[in-house]
């Protein structure tokens, strides 16, 4: 509409049934919209409100085993990790070593390697295994 007075740009925006809203204060000179702002602000919680609704939270699910694990367990705790790929979530497996067995860090890797054989099909690894004092992390996520 080019440059117009603000008396004249309320008139003609009360005149249509709309709001004079302020778009751009600092401009010289002052840029306004004529609109509705309820329908504004209702449209905005909207689409903030289904941004909401399609955003993805990824959780970390942990699983302790310790080195001396026994085989059956290991498929049970397998099975677990499969279930907590498929929800999406990532997946820390944290094996903890007690007294002497942090000696034994080849039995450690072991069971990380049947876990990692287990689950290679549905998961990738996202941290490889390592050492926090008497705790070996690896980090799993959903391929």
């Amino acid at each position: 509409m080019g440059v117009i007075s603000i008396k004249n740009a309320l008139d003609l925006a009360e005149s249509k049934g709309m709001d004079l809203v302020e778009i751009s204060p600092n401009a010289k000179p002052p840029v306004c919209k004529i609109m509705d702002y309820g329908k504004y602000k209702y449209d905005a919680a909207k689409k903030q409100s289904k941004n909401k609704k399609q955003q993805n939270t990824v959780q970390i699910k942990e699983i302790k085993v310790r080195p001396k694990t026994d085989e059956h367990d290991i498929l049970v705790k397998l099975n677990h990790i499969r279930r907590f790929i498929a929800k999406k979530d990532k997946v820390k497996v944290t094996l903890f070593f007690r007294g002497r067995e942090v000696m034994f860090k080849d039995l450690g890797k072991e069971v990380f390697n049947k876990i990692i054989s287990g689950v290679v099909d549905v998961a990738v690894i996202e941290q490889k295994p390592k050492f926090e004092g008497r705790f070996m992390v690896m980090l799993l996520a959903p391929k």
